[in-house]
């Protein structure tokens, strides 16, 4: 089955969301509702907080529905 995962992106890390995975524990929304909000969409805001508080939580995501990777800057010759 194919699922519908999300993306979002800044300078710094890419996150990929997928609701089918999610286990809906609200652990990020409590823990850094200025980064994933409830109420709005895009329900990820990656300009809320640091990238840093954004991957801690993110490491703490129990279902692994949340992932992340460092966006490396390519270099242009």
């Amino acid at each position: 089955m194919k699922t519908n995962v999300k993306f979002e992106r800044n300078s710094d890390i890419t996150i990929s969301y997928d609701p089918f995975v999610c286990a809906q524990s609200d652990i990020c929304t409590k823990s850094l509702p200025e980064v994933f909000r409830n109420s709005v969409i895009p329900w990820i805001d990656l300009e809320g907080e640091s990238t840093d508080k954004i991957i801690t939580q993110i490491r703490k995501c129990p279902s692994g529905a949340l992932k992340f990777k460092i966006n490396k800057e390519e270099l242009v010759y």
